[in-house]
C-alpha cells in the first residue's frame, strides 16, 4: 500500500504536470492519457501551478526549433536541472552548446559509428547463441549490448562494466524532475554523478599519458583552432554519453520489441522484409519512444498559438505524445513498419529531439537497434506468460524486465 508520503509527491507531481506519472495505467499505455489532452482541440494546456504542457507535433516541432526557447537560466523553480560542475552540452543554449557540441561531433563522428557495425553485429550474435527458453530480455540483450558498446567506444577496461550498471540507473533515474524524486534517490543521483566523474578523471588522465584508439582519448585530444575541451567538461560530455548512449538504447530495443511481439502481423512482416529493417526502427521510434518528453523555457516573451510565455516560464514538450498526433500521423495508434519504406515518408518523429539539440548519438542508437531486433527475430521468439512492470522514470520509457521464450 502507498505511504502518506508517496501520495503527497503524486498528488504535487499531478498539480505541476496536469497527469499522474505514478497511476499504474499511465505507466502501462501513457498515449491513452495523451490522448485526452489533445481532445477539443486545445493544444496548449496550462496545469495548476502555471506550466504550460503541449502534445501537439506542431508546437513541440517549433519550440524545439524556436532560439527563442532554451533551456531554464539557474535558479530551481519545479524543475530542478543539473548545474555546476557535471552540466553538460545537452542543457546548454548557444553559444556555450554549440562550442561544446561542436569539439564533441569532432570525436563522435558517423564514420566512427559505422566502423562499430561488425563489433555490434558480433556483439549480439554472442549475447543470443547460448540463450533458449524463458529470458529476460533486457538482461539478456537490451541491457548489455549497449553498456558493451559505448565501454569499448570510451575505452573502458572490461572488468569495470559492472560499475556502469549501478550508476547508470541512478543518472536515468535523475533525469526526472526533483520532485518527483525521494531524497534518498537525489542523493544516490548526485553520488553517482561524482563516482562517475572521479572514475572518468581517472582514466582521462592515462589517455593523456597512452593515447588510444577510443573516443576518451579522442575527446582528450579533440581540438577546434585551440580550443579544447576542459576537465570539467570533459567529465560531464562522458556522463551524458553513458546515459544518452546507454538508457535510451536499451529502451529502444526493449520497446521496440514488445511492441512486434504485441502484433503478430507486423512481426511477419518485420521477419519477411529483412531490407526493410531501417525504416522498421523508424517506425518503432515513433511508435515507442525511449523519451517521452522535453522541456524548454522562454529565453524572452514568446507569443506561442496566441498564448503568451513569459520569459524564463517553462513549456512541457510531450514527444512521445507528438509521436501520436492524429492531426499530422496517419492512423497514429497503429503500428506500421511500412510507413517509411520506399521513400514513402521522410521520417518525422521526434524522438531523437529537433534543432539544434537533436540528439548526437542517434546514428549509434539507429545502428544498434537496427542489428539488436534484426537478429533477435532472425529466432523463434514470444511473450512469456505474465503481466509487464515498467520503470519508475518519467522522461525515459522502459521496461524493468521483458520475460520472452525463444526456441532453439
Amino acid at each position: 500500500m502507498e505511504d502518506r508520503t508517496g501520495q503527497a509527491v503524486r498528488a504535487g507531481a499531478t498539480a505541476v504536470l496536469g497527469f499522474d506519472p505514478g497511476d499504474p495505467a499511465f505507466r502501462a499505455d501513457p498515449y491513452a492519457h495523451y490522448r485526452t489532452l489533445g481532445a477539443g482541440g486545445q493544444s496548449l494546456h496550462r496545469t495548476d501551478v502555471g506550466l504550460r504542457v503541449t502534445a501537439s507535433y506542431e508546437l513541440c516541432e517549433r519550440v524545439l526549433r524556436d532560439p527563442r526557447f532554451g533551456h531554464r537560466p539557474s535558479g530551481g523553480g519545479v524543475w530542478r536541472e543539473v548545474q555546476g560542475r557535471h552540466r553538460s552540452f545537452l542543457t546548454m543554449d548557444p553559444p556555450d552548446h554549440t562550442r561544446l557540441r561542436r569539439l564533441v561531433s569532432k570525436a563522435f563522428t558517423p564514420r566512427l559509428v559505422e566502423r562499430l557495425r561488425p563489433r555490434v553485429e558480433e556483439l549480439v550474435d554472442a549475447l543470443l547463441e547460448p540463450v533458449s527458453g524463458e529470458v529476460d530480455l533486457i538482461a539478456t540483450l537490451a541491457y548489455p549490448l549497449p553498456v558493451i558498446v559505448i565501454s569499448e567506444m570510451l575505452g573502458v577496461p572490461a572488468e569495470d562494466r559492472d560499475l556502469f550498471k549501478g550508476w547508470s540507473d541512478s543518472l536515468a533515474r535523475g533525469l526526472d524532475p526533483d520532485f518527483l524524486l525521494p531524497e534518498a534517490e537525489i542523493a544516490q543521483r548526485d553520488a553517482a554523478r561524482d563516482e562517475f566523474a572521479e572514475y572518468f578523471r581517472a582514466l582521462a588522465a592515462k589517455r593523456r599519458a597512452e593515447p588510444r584508439d577510443d573516443l576518451l582519448s579522442a575527446l582528450v585530444g579533440v581540438s577546434d583552432g585551440g580550443d579544447v575541451l576542459s576537465e570539467q567538461e570533459l567529465l560531464a560530455t562522458c556522463i551524458l554519453l553513458l546515459v544518452a548512449g546507454h538508457e535510451t538504447t536499451v529502451n529502444l530495443i526493449g520497446n521496440g520489441a514488445l511492441a512486434l511481439l504485441r502484433d503478430p502481423a507486423q512481426l511477419r512482416l518485420f521477419r519477411e522484409r529483412p531490407g526493410n529493417v531501417q525504416a522498421a526502427v523508424e517506425e518503432l521510434l515513433r511508435f515507442d519512444p525511449p523519451v517521452q518528453l522535453t522541456l524548454r523555457s522562454a529565453l524572452e516573451d514568446v507569443d506561442l498559438n496566441g498564448t503568451l510565455i513569459e520569459r524564463g516560464k517553462l513549456v512541457l514538450l510531450l514527444t512521445g505524445a507528438a509521436n501520436r498526433d492524429p492531426a499530422f500521423f496517419d492512423d497514429p495508434d497503429r503500428l506500421d513498419l511500412l510507413r517509411y519504406s520506399e521513400g514513402r515518408e521522410t521520417p518525422k518523429h521526434l524522438s531523437f529531439g529537433h534543432g539544434v539539440h537533436f540528439c548526437l548519438g542517434a546514428p549509434l542508437a539507429r545502428l544498434e537497434g537496427r542489428v539488436a531486433l534484426g537478429k533477435l527475430f532472425e529466432r523463434d521468439v514470444a511473450l512469456a506468460a505474465g503481466g509487464l512492470v515498467y520503470r519508475d522514470n518519467l522522461v525515459l520509457r522502459g521496461l524493468r524486465e521483458l520475460p520472452v521464450v525463444i526456441r532453439a
